[in-house]
């Protein structure tokens, strides 16, 4: 197998947890980069930080974590956050800031940041890091992109995001079995090559070649926070298919073998994503509460 590095482009934020009083580095790529690394994966991490308390402890837990941040967009004001509190063991969001600067100002990307992006094998990003209309000059990269639609994509978001789009991740849990059916085949219409359907603790589908496969969960013995379960499940899975690969492609074999691989980077994302529900926040790493906590 060569070499193989992902990048994650887009969102970070921390994590105030309410009912704990610390907070946690987050945001769907900040955590596959950190999950990346605990499968063995390097990445590079390329988004939007603010000059405040959040945006510095994030970027120290990156640097700790050995992830490239040297792309990364630095500006004046406050760093995305969101604000948490559990019931249970199951984190519930209470509002966010919208990712404070990022959404305030443009990527801009340029022909060095396209040079850079090249050097890796797979491009992660998702529908919260305001990335839509710089994904046909990323395309341009000829890097497989892998993108997160969570659960708020719309038939026109997925028309205008999906031809740029090689991999993707539905979160499903919410819709029937025909819905969900439906709605994958509908990514896979527009060009993805390789669907996945997670449904919680129910498991999670694949869509590739027009067959769907199904997986099942692994249930944790000690769930402390579901916190980036989808993301790390994400993330493994992404991994997996990466390293079981000779030419740092996604998918590279017969039929045959690429499905056996999708199915067995399902049951290793599975089980990652159960080994992550035993920590605190996504990836641990809790600080004290610094910055504002309403909106």
């Amino acid at each position: 197998m060569s070499a193989v590095k992902i990048i994650a482009i887009g969102d970070n934020v921390c994590d105030k947890y309410l009912s704990r009083g610390k907070m946690y580095p987050g945001g769907q790529c900040v955590n596959t980069c950190a999950y990346a690394a605990a499968n063995g994966v390097p990445s590079a991490y390329l988004g939007k930080f603010g000059s405040d308390e959040v945006a510095a402890y994030n970027q120290k837990i990156l640097h700790e974590l050995g992830i490239d941040t040297s792309h990364c967009r630095h500006f004046e004001g406050e760093n995305g956050f969101a604000m948490v509190t559990l019931k249970g063991n199951d984190r519930v969001f209470l509002g966010s800031n919208k990712g404070g600067v990022a959404k305030e100002h443009s990527f801009d990307f340029t022909q060095e940041d396209l040079e850079y992006i090249k050097g890796f094998n797979l491009i992660y990003t998702n529908l919260n890091s305001y990335i839509e209309e710089d994904l046909p000059f990323l395309h341009t990269a000829g890097v497989p992109i892998a993108y997160d639609f969570s659960t708020r994509w719309t038939d026109a978001y997925l028309e205008k995001v999906c031809p740029y789009v090689t991999v993707a991740i539905l979160s499903c849990a919410h819709l029937s079995a025909e819905d969900r059916a439906r709605e994958m085949q509908k990514a896979a219409d527009h060009g993805v090559s390789i669907v996945l359907g997670t449904i919680g603790e129910d498991g999670s589908y694949v869509l590739y070649n027009g067959k769907t496969y199904y997986a099942s969960a692994v249930h944790a013995d000690d769930v402390i926070d579901t916190m980036g379960a989808g993301d790390s499940y994400f993330a493994a899975f992404l991994c997996s298919l990466l390293k079981s690969s000779k030419s740092g492609a996604l998918l590279e074999g017969t039929e045959e073998e690429n499905v056996a691989h999708l199915q067995e980077a399902m049951q290793i994302g599975a089980a990652f994503a159960a080994k992550m529900c035993a920590k605190e926040g996504a990836f641990g790493y809790g600080t004290p509460i610094v910055g504002r906590t309403e909106l």
